[in-house]
C-alpha cells in the first residue's frame, strides 16, 4: 500500500529516484544516508505538530457541522456543505503528511567523492546542490538535545559565497536557504564524515586545486649577516665625530 502510494506521489511530484554521482573518481564514491533515528526525531516533531494542529483542523469543521445541524433550511445546508469537505481534508491530511514525512527521510542522499559532494533532500520542495572541495571553507557539526539523545547530528558544510545575485540564489534565499550551505542531516557518523571530508579537502588543496584568488605567502629572504670589521669601523667613525663635536663646543665656551 505504502510503496504504491509512494511511487504515485514521486511520479506526481517528478522526484528522481536517485541523484547522479558528483564529479570525482568512481572508486572514491561514498554514499551516506540519514540514520533511522533521524526518522524517529522527525516523527517526534511531527506528532507534536499534529497535537497542536488537529484541534483546529478537525475541531473547527466538526463545530461547524454540529452548529449547522441545529439550524434549518438553507443555512443548515450551507454550513454542512462547508464543514464536511473541510473535515474530510483535515482527516486525509494526517496520513498524507505522515507519508510525506517518511518519503522525505527515505529520499535523502549524501554522496561524496575525492573531488566534490552532492546533497539531495526534500520531496515537495526538492533541493539538490553540489560543492567542490576546492571551494569548501568550513565543515562543522551541530547537535540539539533531542538529537544527542538519539545519537544523531547534522553535518554543516559551507562553501565560498557568491554575490547572491543569481536566480538560484534568490530562489533559495526566498525559502530561507543558502546555495553555499549544505547539511548532512540526521547522520549517526558525523565525526567520521567530517574527518573524511577534511582529509579530502586537504588533499584537494595539496594538489593545487585551492582558491586561485588566495595569494601564497612570499618566502622572505634571510637577512644578511653584517661583517664584524665593518661594525667596528662604523663605531670608530661615530666616536671620532662625537669627539670632534665635543671639542668644538668646548673651544667656543
Amino acid at each position: 500500500m505504502y510503496e504504491s502510494v509512494k511511487g504515485a506521489l514521486l511520479r506526481l511530484l517528478k522526484v528522481p529516484p536517485e541523484p547522479d554521482d558528483p564529479l570525482g573518481a568512481g572508486e572514491s564514491l561514498l554514499v551516506f544516508r540519514a540514520a533511522p533515528a533521524y526518522f524517529s526525531y522527525k516523527l517526534i516533531l511531527w506528532t507534536i505538530g499534529r497535537l497542536l494542529v488537529i484541534p483546529l483542523s478537525l475541531g473547527a469543521p466538526i463545530a461547524l457541522i454540529v452548529f449547522g445541524l441545529t439550524r434549518e433550511g438553507c443555512l443548515m445546508a450551507l454550513l454542512v456543505a462547508v464543514g464536511v469537505p473541510l473535515l474530510a481534508v483535515g482527516v486525509a491530511w494526517i496520513p498524507l503528511s505522515y507519508m510525506i514525512l517518511r518519503m522525505d527521510f527515505e529520499m535523502r542522499w549524501y554522496k561524496v567523492t575525492d573531488k566534490s559532494l552532492r546533497i539531495r533532500e526534500g520531496v515537495v520542495h526538492l533541493r539538490e546542490m553540489t560543492m567542490t572541495f576546492a571551494n569548501i571553507q568550513n565543515i562543522s557539526i551541530t547537535q540539539g538535545p533531542i538529537q544527542r539523545l538519539l545519537g544523531i547530528a547534522d553535518l554543516k558544510v559551507q562553501s565560498a559565497g557568491g554575490g547572491g545575485g543569481s536566480k538560484q540564489e534568490q530562489q533559495a534565499a526566498a525559502l530561507g536557504l543558502s546555495m553555499h550551505t549544505g547539511y548532512f542531516r540526521g547522520v549517526d557518523n558525523a565525526v567520521y564524515i567530517r574527518e573524511l571530508m577534511r582529509q579530502r579537502l586537504k588533499a584537494s588543496r595539496g594538489s593545487g586545486l585551492g582558491d586561485p584568488d588566495q595569494p601564497e605567502a612570499a618566502e622572505e629572504a634571510p637577512a644578511a649577516t653584517p661583517d664584524f670589521g665593518e661594525v667596528l669601523a662604523g663605531l670608530r667613525a661615530e666616536a671620532a665625530a662625537f669627539r670632534a663635536a665635543a671639542e668644538h663646543v668646548a673651544g667656543r665656551a
